[in-house]
């Protein structure tokens, strides 16, 4: 498992380095003028195809050694194989979208809705109860293609929910790479090392890719990298769970709660403004601490000036994820706690939403 975790990070960070050495040119046709640009010069947005590269090679060779007598015990065979072919049709749409700039939201929401039913068809997932009796017992149970439409509903919806919260240097990433090991320690602890590999290798491939990303920013990782990111740990989520008694439904909403109210409060301030919520902008949370909360840095040269500031938001963000991925962990199997800290999450952040917004950040807030 260490061996594939170690493949996985190197092959990224040296496809992520070629990318950064050959595809500067390419880079050159992004526009300055998008709403969400918060750093100067030209950077390439081609790190989903670095951290494709990562975990397809490694996932690879160990399907491989699952088929040599399986000496680690992997068992990476065709569930494997069927988990990346559900995986391409996000990941292609994704950096389809980084390399031409022309691929619709339209067409790219199709794309991770034909990987959420590819993966309800090849890896059978499905939400099959909720753990709250008269939803079960009334709606889950006698309508079970309800659970199957939760199921392609999260698949399609978290690729989109990763690429709202991919704003700064290794703000995406960071959280991706925290959910996955949060995930992989579960898997673990309920004896699951096939998917434990699965996620350290993702995980690993992009820190690869982090390397270049975070703090320099010589990478990006694109709407290709936040759709693998979304898509993998969606489908980790649900196979956690539908496969083990133990783990509450509610502990993916924990874990996942930042990127997915973040997506939900965007799509209602926007709505409620009379705008479509496909329509990007820059109110988005971590944008917001970006302009009101992280001082500007006194640089003679703008381009360095931004980048410091682009570096002090993520932590910011690293920290409010981390708030709700370890008590998810620890509370894995525990459905009032899990749901109260969720209502509690929505609470605090709309509270801190505001605040921003009217100007009442507490100075020992700010750095």
């Amino acid at each position: 498992m260490i061996w594939l975790s170690l493949i996985a990070f190197l092959t990224a960070a040296l496809v992520a380095g070629a990318i950064i050495r050959f595809a500067r040119h390419h880079a050159r046709q992004y526009g300055h003028d998008m709403p969400q640009r918060f750093h100067h010069g030209h950077v390439p947005r081609l790190g989903g195809l670095a951290i494709v590269f990562g975990m397809g090679l490694s996932w690879l060779l160990g399907i491989a050694s699952t088929l040599w007598d399986d000496p680690a015990s992997l068992r990476m065979g065709e569930w494997a194989v069927f988990w990346f072919i559900a995986l391409l049709p996000s990941a292609c749409g994704g950096i389809a979208e980084d390399i031409t700039q022309r691929l619709s939201v339209r067409y790219r929401l199709l794309l991770t809705a034909l990987s959420g039913l590819l993966a309800v068809l090849l890896l059978q997932l499905r939400v099959t109860e909720l753990d709250i009796p008269w939803i079960d017992q009334y709606l889950l149970q006698p309508l079970p293609w309800l659970g199957i439409g939760i199921a392609l509903l999260a698949v399609a919806g978290l690729p989109h929910a990763f690429n709202i919260i991919d704003g700064y240097n290794g703000l995406a990433g960071m959280v991706a790479l925290i959910i996955c090991l949060a995930l992989a320690h579960v898997a673990l602890q309920v004896g699951d090392r096939t998917l434990a590999a699965l996620l350290l290798s993702t995980a690993a491939a992009t820190g690869g890719f982090l390397l270049w990303n975070y703090p320099k920013g010589l990478l990006f990782a694109g709407d290709g990298g936040a759709y693998i990111w979304g898509t993998v740990i969606a489908m980790a989520c649900l196979y956690l769970v539908q496969r083990n008694a133990g783990i509450s439904p509610w502990f993916p909403v924990l874990l996942l709660i930042y990127p997915i109210w973040e997506t939900c409060f965007s799509a209602y301030r926007k709505l409620a403004r009379g705008i479509s919520p496909g329509v990007a902008d820059a109110l988005h949370f971590h944008q917001l601490i970006y302009r009101r909360i992280v001082r500007r840095t006194f640089d003679e040269d703008i381009a360095r000036r931004m980048l410091k500031r682009n570096n002090r938001t993520s932590p910011y963000l690293w920290a409010f994820a981390l708030f709700t991925v370890v008590p998810a962990v620890i509370f894995r199997g525990n459905t009032v706690v899990l749901i109260a800290l969720t209502l509690l999450f929505i609470v605090c952040y709309v509270l801190a939403y505001l605040a921003i917004i009217r100007f009442k950040v507490p100075g020992w807030f700010q750095p």
